[in-house]
């Protein structure tokens, strides 16, 4: 039993030995495997700073709308009626071509009456103009023989003489012509005519509905001359001059027009502070409701440059390499717009960040990204 125990003993202080040297070799192992800490150097794009005039443009933007409108209305009652041409959106008129027709056969006769009524007034007064008044029965006898009843009333006659105008006016004569005006004032009113070349954009009735008086019929407009309301900051409203070029663009940026500034509203909007401009701007491709960007030429900035925007840091300073080194220096924000600033106090030959760095800092070691200019000779 003694010698089972020593021999039991001798097995139990080779394995600790044994679990102490394997131990160690696995420790070292792991040293000698383990990687060394290498310090990274992030590349910078810079550029040379060379201070000149820089154009303020500022952007705005709007919907187009036709510089000449109507809205159509109706003032008197009836029933439409089918013209030359239907009453649909996207219709062309001529300047003088009937829009609108009401039918007005019934009070087309009352007018016919009226007229008739003062023919048949002239007419009796002419025998007692020849024998009491032979110097201006000439010029009435004129007058009624050109009196149409298919026309429209000429005016009366000149009455130069007092006697005269007292003797046509007890005659009734003035009331009935100016009644008769009336009538045929009223009467052209059932018709609805284009006062210049355009288009309808808006029908809100269809031939042979009945049309009331103060109606909205349609909206009739010039295709000729937009133009677009945008505001401006009141900053750069007294840079703006009425007659300015404008460039403008379309949503896609795929075609441009040029503009020009027509009106400048007089009054400050108090809620943003601005002020509206109208541009007025030609193209056949234009259509009322576009909406086109305007970049207005406000100023120009001597003495400065323009870079991105998030090129500048909180507290006015944007990034500049010193020997490879980050370093910050206070800068003058004169300008933003949405992707620029206009910045000045730019020593000329400074060599500033082109693009943001993710996690700068100043004291940082950078190196400055330089284009391989090297041709290529191979091949």
């Amino acid at each position: 039993m003694n010698l089972r125990k020593i021999v039991l003993s001798i097995l139990g202080v080779v394995l600790i030995v044994l679990a102490f040297y394997l131990s160690g070799k696995i420790i070292d192992s792991k040293k000698s495997f383990k990687p060394s800490a290498q310090k990274v150097v992030k590349t910078v794009f810079t550029e040379v700073v060379k201070n000149g005039t820089v154009p303020i443009v500022v952007p705005a933007n709007g919907t187009l709308n036709a510089k000449r409108k109507v809205e159509l209305y109706a003032e008197v009652q009836g029933v439409f009626t089918t013209g030359s041409q239907l009453f649909k959106t996207g219709t062309r008129y001529g300047k003088g071509e009937t829009i609108i027709r009401i039918n007005a056969s019934e009070y087309s006769a009352s007018v016919q009456s009226a007229k008739s009524n003062l023919y048949n007034e002239l007419t009796s007064i002419m025998p007692d103009l020849r024998l009491d008044y032979p110097d201006i029965y000439t010029k009435w006898q004129e007058y009624l023989s050109s009196y149409d009843l298919n026309k429209s009333t000429p005016d009366l006659p000149e009455m130069t003489d007092e006697k005269e105008r007292f003797f046509i006016s007890g005659r009734g004569i003035l009331s009935s012509f100016y009644n008769v005006r009336n009538l045929e004032q009223r009467l052209s009113k059932y018709r609805i005519t284009a006062p210049y070349d355009g288009v309808l954009t808006e029908a809100l009735v269809t031939e042979g509905t009945l049309v009331r008086s103060g109606q909205k019929l349609g909206e009739f407009i010039n295709t000729e001359v937009y133009e677009l309301e945008v505001a401006v900051s009141k900053a750069f409203s007294d840079l703006l001059q009425i007659g300015e070029k404008v460039a403008l663009t379309n949503l896609t940026k795929t075609k441009t027009y040029e503009g020009t500034v027509a009106r400048i509203n007089g009054r400050v909007d108090q809620a943003s502070q601005t002020i509206k401009a109208f541009i007025a701007v030609k193209d056949n491709s234009l259509r009322e409701g576009m909406y086109l960007e305007a970049n207005l030429d406000a100023m120009e900035e001597p003495d400065a440059i323009e870079v991105d925007r998030s090129l500048l840091q909180a507290n006015n300073q944007i990034f500049i390499v010193r020997d490879t080194i980050l370093d910050l220096i206070d800068v003058k924000p004169v300008y933003f717009s949405d992707r620029r600033v206009v910045l000045k106090e730019v020593p000329d030959g400074t060599v500033i960040m082109a693009k943001p760095l993710l996690g700068a800092y100043t004291g940082m070691a950078v190196k400055v990204f330089e284009e391989d200019n090297t041709p290529n000779t191979e091949g």
